[in-house]
């Protein structure tokens, strides 16, 4: 067989080698069987959720959406590491490519010889290539862990963007509550010191009694006492949205709103097999797995030879005084290498990165049954909040009803002061506790929105990424003016 016969022989089994796997991948086991329907859902019906917070009707909370998503830090953080993995991507696959490498040399020197001293001068230029060739795709594995990490890095900044505009809407109706709370203790104290002041006629008439007066007084004084809590709430949410936006602390952030919107409609639940795509942290699960799969696969090639294809050429002057030597040189050359003993440290690494995948499919899972629970749980809250608020508002109509009866009885002198106290305390506990309802079931919504999902993260995030390079790459000609200067 002639040697050229030998050589295409030798390429061509290197060629069948190349591309293939000694790794049989096991993703397959992520493969979940899902819920047909959820359990606190009525019906089961396809769900597409979008900006859920634009359902509440409300231009204060939107703009402080608009600022969050834009200014806050931790989104900023999660920016740039994104940005950190998508540059390891790039470094990873880099080794699927040959290298390039241009070197140049000069030196002069001086030597003693026979006939005397000796000075000379040598130029090189030369350029080498090398290559890999991938046998056992472990470069091609490794930089595919590498571009999974880079995308559930991408799916992680989704999710952050749901936590943070589900903090944003809660501390945002908190705030709201807390005015409203402030502005229904005012009116309650204004209606209580009106009422002390008729008790107090009453007993300088000799109408009523001293214990009325002391009542009368200790309901007023019990109402006041809420207001420095209510204040204290107020403070700590606004302080809370301030920092949400990237900023210090401030006063009446969002606005001065008192009054808290009606909760719209609850969110359509739609099918728990969604939630697989619609869950950027289930996405950033299956992703991890994927990566870990492809670690395996590189370490289980790393035990397997490895081959090199070296080359260069070059250009070379010599100057030796009355001898002058110029050319051109060049190298080809192959590598076969492999590990003969390792004391099973190759074999270990296997094991670990196997075990790693077994804790990730393991996190996957558990990231799956956490969402749907998650949905559950929302449903269920939102349900038995709206029924909550349903009762507590036919209760404030018998408490006022009652209240209206035994204040005129007290001041009609058909009754003591006693039941006039508890129909207070009975009333405005009422309302208190509808407008904390109302805002709980408000809260109920966003954490149903937060469990659900959605596409918008990934509209938000493409218009963002995009507004990212618009800023690093002008389209106003400017860059271009600047690089001809």
């Amino acid at each position: 067989m002639s040697r050229p016969s030998k050589y295409l022989m030798l390429l061509g089994a290197v060629m069948l080698l190349v591309g293939c796997s000694p790794h049989e991948t096991r993703l397959d086991e992520a493969e979940i069987r899902m819920p047909a329907r959820f359990l606190q859902a009525e019906i089961a019906s396809p769900s597409s959720l979008g900006p859920w917070w634009e359902a509440f009707g409300d231009p204060s909370l939107n703009f402080l959406m608009e600022e969050a998503l834009r200014h806050n830090l931790d989104v900023r953080q999660a920016q740039a590491r994104l940005a950190q993995f998508e540059a390891l991507e790039k470094q990873s696959a880099a080794g699927l490519f040959p290298f390039l490498r241009l070197t140049g040399k000069a030196s002069r020197d001086k030597s003693q010889g026979l006939g005397g001293e000796n000075t000379g001068s040598s130029q090189s230029l030369s350029l080498a290539a090398g290559y890999e060739v991938d046998l056992w795709q472990r470069i091609r594995a490794t930089a595919g862990a590498a571009d999974f990490l880079a995308r559930a890095s991408r799916e992680d900044l989704k999710a952050l963007y749901m936590n943070l505009t589900a903090q944003m809407a809660d501390l945002y109706f908190l705030a709201v509550e807390q005015r409203a709370q402030r502005r229904l203790t005012n009116s309650i104290i204004d209606t209580l010191a009106d009422r002390l002041l008729r008790v107090e006629n009453r007993y300088r008439q000799g109408l009523g009694a001293a214990l009325d007066v002391y009542q009368a007084r200790q309901n007023l004084l019990e109402a006041r006492e809420a207001l420095p809590a209510i204040a204290s709430s107020l403070a700590v949410a606004e302080h809370g949205l301030s920092v949400l936006v990237g900023r210090f602390p401030e006063e009446n952030i969002g606005g001065q709103l008192m009054e808290l919107a009606e909760a719209p409609e609850a969110f359509p639940a739609g099918l728990p097999a969604t939630l697989l795509t619609s869950r950027p942290d289930i996405e950033a699960a299956r992703l991890r797995l994927a990566s870990k799969d492809a670690e395996v696969a590189a370490a289980v090639a790393a035990r397997f030879p490895t081959l090199n294809l070296l080359g260069g050429y070059g250009v070379s002057r010599i100057d030796q005084g009355l001898a002058i030597a110029s050319g051109t040189f060049w190298n080809l050359a192959a590598e076969l290498s492999q590990s003969l003993f390792d004391a099973g440290a190759r074999k270990a690494e296997v094991e670990r990165r196997q075990a790693a995948f077994a804790e990730q499919l393991d996190a996957y899972r558990q990231a799956v049954l956490n969402a749907v629970r998650e949905v559950e749980d929302a449903l269920a809250r939102n349900r038995a909040t709206e029924l909550q608020l349903q009762i507590l508002k036919e209760r404030e109509e018998a408490a006022a009803a009652a209240l209206r009866l035994a204040t005129g009885d007290y001041f009609e002198g058909l009754s003591d002061y006693l039941p006039v106290l508890v129909a207070q305390q009975l009333h405005f506990q009422t309302q208190r506790s509808i407008l904390s309802s109302k805002r709980q079931l408000l809260s109920d919504r966003i954490g149903l929105a937060r469990a659900l999902g959605g596409s918008w993260p990934e509209i938000t995030l493409t218009e963002q990424l995009s507004q990212a390079g618009e800023e690093k790459f002008p389209s106003n000609g400017q860059g271009d003016d600047n690089e001809q200067q």
